[in-house]
């Protein structure tokens, strides 16, 4: 018996013919779907010259394209912030003190429990803050908070007898932790990292609602405007693609991250003890 046949029946023909039949099905089904959907959408007008006419104009692209920026800007900060806020209080929530434990704890439960969008709101009516900057601090917050679960969760998925060897060779916690825990963390941590991102990438669209002139800010004034027949269509079938293709790039950049650290040279080859007690300096016989 295969290993590819270890854990289920390998179909025979009767079995293969039922799947082809299956998927032919499903194929049928989704092509008859798109077919009404594409059908509705010439039925309601919406691929008419008229509708699509904006988009030639400069101001309309100029519009789009500082929308685009605003949002790229709005969380390339969230980024900067978010990572440094989960990774304090994720240590801290590590943290063996009582006090800071319970802090952290409580900061990273009440920013998780808030809605974003009441946070942000408060943020930019309570605090009378700008509109970048209270957006970019609620998603900091929430985002943050989430990461820091993220964080503390893959550390403390690593095997407990790396963190007990490392304490047996003289190393300090702030060594074990930044030497031996996070660096086989990372690896665990990427993908939930890199999803908790694009999450607050398309989060960055709650700054409409603000007056931030986001890129969902500037598809929503081109597709209100009288002048153009109300393009809402043709302004999500622009927009959406972007998203998804930006948020496409993220995913591709965690991949690209992650098999760049499979081929480091820093993470082959040799323990990651011994490693540790090379760059701290220990003795020999401590390594």
């Amino acid at each position: 018996m295969t290993t590819s046949s270890a854990l289920y029946d390998v179909p025979g023909p009767k079995a293969l013919a039922r799947h082809r039949l299956y998927g032919g099905l499903a194929l049928l089904v989704i092509a008859a779907l798109i077919g009404w959907v594409v059908y509705m959408l010439f039925h309601t007008h919406q691929f008419t010259y008229q509708k699509w006419m904006p988009f030639e104009y400069r101001g309309v692209q100029d519009l789009l394209l500082r929308g685009l920026g605003n949002t790229l800007r709005a969380f390339a900060w969230t980024v900067v912030f978010a990572l440094p806020f989960g990774a304090l209080f994720a240590a801290g929530r590590l943290s063996d003190h009582r006090a800071v434990r319970w802090f952290s704890t409580l900061v990273v439960e009440f920013f998780r429990a808030m809605p974003l969008l009441v946070m942000i709101f408060f943020i930019f009516v309570a605090m009378k803050v700008q509109p970048l900057w209270a957006l970019v601090a609620g998603l900091t917050l929430y985002n943050g908070s989430v990461l820091a679960e993220v964080f503390r969760a893959g550390v403390l998925a690593v095997p407990k007898g790396q963190r007990e060897a490392a304490f047996a060779l003289g190393l300090r916690k702030t060594q074990v932790m930044t030497y031996i825990l996070v660096p086989q963390a990372n690896r665990a941590m990427l993908p939930t990292i890199i999803s908790q991102l694009v999450v607050a990438l398309k989060d960055t669209s709650l700054g409409f609602l603000i007056t931030y002139e986001e890129f969902l800010h500037a598809g929503k004034l081109i597709a209100t405007n009288l002048d153009y027949d109300l393009p809402f269509i043709p302004v999500v079938i622009v927009i959406v693609p972007v998203y998804i293709g930006m948020c496409l790039l993220l995913s591709w950049l965690a991949r690209w991250v992650e098999k760049r650290g499979r081929r480091s040279p820093k993470v082959r080859g040799g323990a990651p003890i011994a490693k540790a007690g090379v760059v701290m300096g220990l003795p020999p016989e401590a390594q």
